[in-house]
Formats: structure tokens, sequence, C-alpha cells
């Protein structure tokens, strides 16, 4: 389990922004003393609009096939993304979420529910998402509002449902 109430946690991710790509995003994940959050900003100058933050994982056993989510967020919505390197090739998979301002909430994902991406734009031919192929995990946003926005991650928890 990813504890995101821990002070170490927080320090394992990286942000990507769309400045990558020439926008002027902002986005990062912080720290409060209590807990970690996704904070930042989307601005869709220069063609930009996201904002993500992401970190490698640890080898996941092939018995995982879901993903439980605790959060509260600020009524946008987001996607939790993975990551998989497999035989030269590196595919995004995502499923969108969204929040309820303020709200305390769960979430199970399932693996075979999420969609193979590439810049945003939904992959034809992908494999299925495994757990075994996963090397890293991510949450993106790009709802196109340009407002503030947070996130607060509570925990992530891989999990096997028979």
């Amino acid at each position: 389990m990813m504890d995101f109430t821990s002070p170490k946690e927080y320090k394992l991710w990286t942000a990507v922004n769309d400045n990558v790509m020439g926008g002027i995003s902002s986005g990062q994940l912080t720290y409060d003393g209590k807990g970690s959050q996704f904070t930042g900003e989307l601005s869709l100058a220069n063609n930009g609009g996201f904002s993500s933050v992401n970190r490698l994982l640890p080898p996941l056993t092939n018995d995982i096939n879901a993903v439980n989510l605790s959060y509260i967020g600020d009524g946008r919505t987001y996607q939790l993304r993975f990551t998989t390197w497999k035989d030269g090739y590196r595919i995004n998979y995502k499923h969108e979420f969204e929040t309820i301002k303020g709200q305390q909430q769960t979430k199970t994902f399932y693996l075979n529910d999420f969609k193979a991406v590439f810049r945003g734009r939904l992959l034809s031919g992908a494999p299925e998402l495994v757990a075994q192929d996963i090397k890293q995990i991510g949450f993106l946003i790009a709802d196109k509002k340009i407002l503030p926005f947070r996130l607060k991650i509570q925990s992530v928890e891989f999990l096997n449902f028979k």
C-alpha cells in the first residue's frame, strides 16, 4: 500500500506538465504535514492543458487485478494512469474518475477497465493491462478548466479480487 499521509511518499513523485510541449500549466505533489496533494493550475496557452505527477513502482505480482484509491477531490475529473514497458515499447493506460468537492471518496479500479492512450488519444490493438508489466503510476488532469486544482490523495492499494 502507498500511504500518502507519510512524509516520505511525496518525495518519490515527479511532475510532468505541458511545458514539455510548450505549455505553461503547473502542477506538483506536495506535503502539508498531514498528507500529500496533487495541486497546480492548468493553462491552455501555447496549446497546453495538462498537468501530471508520477512515480516508479516496485515489481507487482501477476495476481493483482485491481487498485483501490482513497482521495478527497475538488469536483474535477482526474485520471489514474499506469505506464508499462514491454518488448521495448512504452504504453500508458488511463482510467478517469470524478471527484466531489471536499468529500472523502474511495474507488476501486479494475486493471482490465484501463484504456491504452498516447498523447490523450486512445490506442487500438494495445495489450491488456496486467500488473506485472506496470512500471509507473501517475495522476493527470486535463479537463480544459483554467482554474487551480487540488486532489488530496490518501492511499493507493493494489488488490486481488477473485
